[in-house]
């Protein structure tokens, strides 16, 4: 089997090849299969009870992964073609690209305690890195490549609310830290604590650990929660305008499709 017949299959199917469908299938089938593992295995009588057909599925899905990763490094030169550049190019762009990292991720956590003395509370979040594996469905899967290419095109209005966002969040804990330290020196201790409540009341979360009583801070608190229902708005507005108008594009395309298909027959 030649490299560019490998590089078919392992990527997206296309229509009429049953052999790439089939590896597509199989993958997606193997990630859903991992995500429920590790929710499963985060119950103690459920882990005890099939710990080693847990630990034999996880030998098995690293073994599919750490194939499925090397094959697409080593058909990296058909998906980025390196024109007037070094040959590593299409390797380190594979390696360096989001999904290679994420393909990375899926596979490091089992081999990296075999390489470094890791301790026992860094192997269990390590361990929980292998929910990342769900992460690899974006390959497969038309919405979420939607949602990305609308964060894609909207960066820009993204940049400017998450920055006026950051500098709301730094000026509510700055004002309440002067109206409440005196009252609550203990819930208001300094302006990096008071960033919690800042955080918490302009998200409109409000966990109610931690409030003002002065009749100021009362005040204060009520214009920040004010502020943050339109400040959460924004992000969420640009956000669902851009899904609107791709979704549209997209069934306008399909129209054009379907159209100059009639016009064959």
């Amino acid at each position: 089997m030649t490299r560019q017949r490998v590089y078919e299959i392992i990527e997206k199917s296309k229509d009429g090849d049953r052999a790439s469908a089939v590896f597509c299938w199989f993958l997606m089938i193997l990630i859903c299969l991992n995500v429920i593992a590790v929710i499963s295995g985060s119950v103690d009588e459920l882990q005890i009870r099939y710990n080693k057909l847990f630990t034999y599925f996880e030998y098995f899905s690293i073994a599919i992964f750490t194939i499925e990763y090397l094959l697409r490094l080593w058909t990296a030169p058909y998906k980025f073609p390196p024109p007037k550049k070094p040959p590593i190019f299409p390797y380190l762009c594979y390696i360096f690209s989001f999904m290679g990292i994420i393909d990375l991720c899926a596979i490091l956590p089992f081999y990296l305690p075999f390489v470094v003395n890791v301790d026992l509370r860094v192997l269990r979040i390590l361990r929980l890195f292998r929910l990342l594996r769900v992460l690899k469905l974006t390959r497969y899967n038309n919405s979420l490549k939607v949602i990305k290419k609308v964060l894609h095109e909207e960066r820009e209005k993204l940049y400017i609310t998450i920055f006026f966002m950051l500098i709301m969040i730094l000026l509510a804990s700055s004002i309440m830290y002067f109206a409440e330290n005196a009252a609550q020196p203990d819930k208001f201790p300094n302006i990096p604590a008071t960033l919690w409540w800042a955080v918490a009341t302009l998200t409109t979360v409000g966990y109610g650990d931690v409030y003002p009583v002065t009749v100021l801070g009362k005040l204060l608190g009520g214009i920040i929660s004010i502020t943050g229902i339109g400040l959460i708005a924004m992000p969420s507005g640009i956000i669902s305008m851009g899904l609107i108008k791709e979704v549209e594009e997209g069934k306008k395309k399909e129209r054009k499709r379907r159209k100059k298909g009639k016009g064959f027959l």
